[in-house]
């Protein structure tokens, strides 16, 4: 039912969203292709809603406004908007379709996938011509609809209001799945577990501080969805990289009462996680999905920004018929040479960090966000807006250095304030423990040593570069070994080649790039299999991984449950694994609780040696004229390095020093032995003071440290010659 004589003109400036006022709400859409707009104002049952429609004015720059009197926070609703359908030159208009407003601060319902939510006709197997004529069906009862929320008086305390403002140089990020870390924790009660809330537990906050990490980075909150063909076979979209709307938070996290209760209840839920997070310490970063939507190719689905101005959201490819462009492998790309979407990207993130109180974000393939009309920009838009806006001063901001598209590597070449992750450290981190010396055993060189060399120093070679150049300092390399893609750290000494099959691609999807060493068998190893002899070194190995990890220059970042070992059974691209593939399990076994002290002794290890955190780069000179050089790179004759060392494929083990400047008075010496072999090495001399051992990749846990001393190698003088086993590493600290 149409009723225009409900609506008035919005007060004051555009917004886009509905907001509540005093006496009802303003609406605000961006549809520039559209010929009108309706506010749907949906009633009853979910399934089979009543609708009240009142018509938008405009367009006035491409938008449509109201002010309609009587509408509560509460109310459900949709847009529904008209225009030609004209699919061939990208404008897709069905007013048969109920959208949802891209803005939504909440969402109740589920998205259906049958015919009724695509504009074009299609068979019951969703197969059909998406060029072909309109679909009349209506569709609100198919799909999510969006919630009017009153964000100007939440309740509880203000989650913005009490951040910790970690420096960069303190920094240890813990990327986590907001249900998968807690749905199997064994101290949390079961309404909590896989929950907003259950992440404000004392449990997981205390295991959180007690491994030494700063900031907390959730995979994908915003509401997503998952893709029809997932659907198809059973699964779901597990990791969230489907975004339906970038200001609703994803209902299914929070807690049953909380969804019974509505949308203000779970944004108020998250609000007080965020807040108790702070409290304790913690920063809360968001891997946020701006680069694409839900919506699918051309032939995908009609929820949203499609059905409100397809032509002007999505970036296309430019011909006739119109085919969208995909530079992220999801069928669709957000088109960031439109000023509308820069500014719901702002507007997106100003609303997570003033409301929700977030600390940061991470975005994905966020190379997209700065591609413009002859390619990607360092100086594009969203990045100069993100990085001056006042709102967002101070925030942590990292981006992921790539897409698929063409050009789509560009790790080392944003532009400051912004962090990257560092997939050069990635790949020579696994190749030197992992790749190499699984070569080796088959009698096949390795890679030199100078790759891992510059990853351990801050990658100077990435990040050096800008004007004024090394201003970016280590703290832009975001360092990590593993991430929620990929072999998690366990599966990467268990396993050469990926096993996907739950997946249902037939083993195709996933990276054939793992660098990743079985140490000999395939899978895991039996207590009584004849293989057992392998788990003592595959343990090693990981211990090397994780201390090369947290030990190297840069921004360190853990993935959740591999200071305990976790395992995806092979499984190297577990999206849409939503069960105990995926999930942290908590049941330690002896080598895995060993495998967590290690963990919190490494990181522990950072937080008390300056040395260890720089905050810029080496230059190879004394802080002080008469010191020891900040770096130092040294053979296994105390010797330092020289060009020939470098460019020498056989030389395995090296000694690196780091020296912290003043006032410090504190030198870190590791020592690396990634040969089959033992290695005799004479430890740098430096001053008159000894070396004091604070660890070796041999140990199983920590508290080997007093076999050492019981021996004597616990202080060993600079120029005493050890022994130190194969495939490991040593750390000596003078503080």
């Amino acid at each position: 039912m149409t009723d225009p004589t409900t609506t008035g003109r919005a007060h004051g400036p555009y917004r886009l969203g509905v907001h509540v006022t005093d006496t009802g709400v303003d609406v605000g859409v961006l549809a520039p292709h559209a010929t009108a707009v309706e506010l749907c104002l949906l009633d009853g049952p979910l399934d089979a809603p009543t609708e009240r429609r009142v018509p938008l004015s405009g367009p006035r720059l491409g938008h449509w406004t109201a002010s309609v009197p009587g509408v509560r926070p509460g109310q459900r609703y949709g847009l529904r908007a008209h225009g030609p359908w004209e699919p061939a030159y990208g404008l897709r208009y069905n007013p048969a379709k109920l959208l949802v407003d891209p803005y939504a601060r909440g969402l109740v319902g589920d998205l259906g996938y049958g015919p009724e939510t695509y504009g074009h006709v299609v068979a019951s197997d969703l197969t059909g011509n998406p060029y072909g004529p309109p679909d009349g069906r209506d569709s609100a009862a198919h799909v999510p609809h969006g919630v009017v929320v009153d964000t100007r008086a939440l309740p509880g305390p203000d989650p913005a209001a009490n951040r910790p403002w970690t420096p960069w140089s303190r920094t240890v990020v813990y990327e986590a799945h907001t249900k998968g870390l807690t749905r199997l924790h064994p101290a949390l009660p079961e309404e909590l577990r896989g929950t907003y809330a259950g992440l404000a537990h004392p449990a997981v906050i205390d295991h959180l501080l007690g491994l030494g990490v700063t900031a907390i980075e959730l995979l994908p909150i915003h509401a997503f969805t998952s893709e029809p063909h997932l659907v198809a076979k059973g699964l779901t979209n597990y990791w969230g990289y489907s975004t339906l709307g970038f200001f609703a938070p994803h209902a299914a996290y929070a807690t049953a009462a909380a969804r019974a209760a509505g949308p203000a209840a779970v944004l108020a839920e998250l609000r007080a996680t965020v807040h108790a997070l702070h409290e304790a310490g913690l920063e809360v970063l968001l891997d946020v999905v701006y680069n694409h939507t839900c919506e699918g190719g051309t032939d995908g689905q009609h929820v949203s920004w499609r059905g409100l101005d397809n032509a002007y959201y999505y970036a296309h490819g430019g011909a006739v018929p119109a085919t969208l462009a995909d530079v992220t492998g999801t069928g669709n790309s957000l088109d960031f040479r439109r000023t509308g979407v820069v500014h719901m990207t702002l507007d997106s993130l100003r609303y997570w960090a003033d409301v929700v109180g977030v600390d940061g974000f991470r975005f994905d393939l966020a190379v997209t966000l700065g591609r413009g009309t002859d390619g990607f920009r360092a100086d594009h838009a969203t990045y100069v807006a993100a990085a001056t806006d006042p709102r967002l001063a101070g925030l942590k901001l990292v981006a992921e250095p790539w897409d698929v598209g063409p050009g789509g590597w560009r790790t080392g070449q944003f532009p400051p304030p912004f962090a990257e992750w560092n997939d050069k450290f990635r790949n020579a981190v696994r190749s030197f423990w992992l790749a190499d010396p699984g070569r080796a055993a088959h009698g096949l060189p390795g890679d030199r040593v100078r790759e891992l060399a510059t990853r351990l120093s801050g990658s100077v070679d990435l990040f050096g570069g800008g004007s004024p150049g090394l201003a970016r300092g280590p703290r832009a390399s975001v360092n990590y070994v593993t991430a929620h893609d990929g072999f998690t750290l366990a599966d990467l000494v268990a396993y050469e080649h990926k096993h996907n099959t739950a997946n249902g691609e037939q083993n195709r999807d996933g990276s054939d790039d793992n660098r990743s060493w079985n140490h000999g068998v395939e899978g895991p190893v039996q207590r009584d299999s004849p293989a057992a002899d392998i788990a003592p070194l595959r343990r090693r190995s990981l211990r090397n991984l994780f201390a090369t990890l947290v030990l190297s220059a840069g921004t360190p970042m853990i993935t959740a449950g591999d200071e305990m070992g976790r395992t995806q059974r092979g499984n190297n691209n577990a999206y849409c694994q939503d069960n105990e593939i995926s999930w942290v399990d908590w049941d330690l076994a002896p080598w895995r609780t060993s495998l967590l002290a290690t963990t919190r002794h490494l990181v522990a290890l950072r937080h008390s040696h300056p040395a260890l955190s720089t905050q810029t780069f080496y230059s190879g000179s004394p802080w002080v004229p008469g010191g020891p050089p900040d770096l130092g790179w040294y053979g296994t004759d105390g010797v330092e390095f020289d060009h020939a060392r470098w460019h020498d494929a056989g030389v395995r083990t090296f000694q690196m020093v780091r020296v912290a400047p003043a006032p410090h008075d504190d030198q870190v010496l590791l020592v690396v032995n990634g040969a089959l072999d033992a290695a005799e090495v004479r430890l740098v001399a430096g001053d008159e003071r000894p070396w004091r051992l604070a660890w070796d990749s041999v140990w199983e846990h920590p508290s080997e440290v007093s076999t050492v001393a019981i021996s004597g190698g616990l202080h060993p003088p600079g120029g005493a010659v050890t022994t130190v086993e194969p495939l490991s590493m040593r750390v000596y600290v003078r503080p």
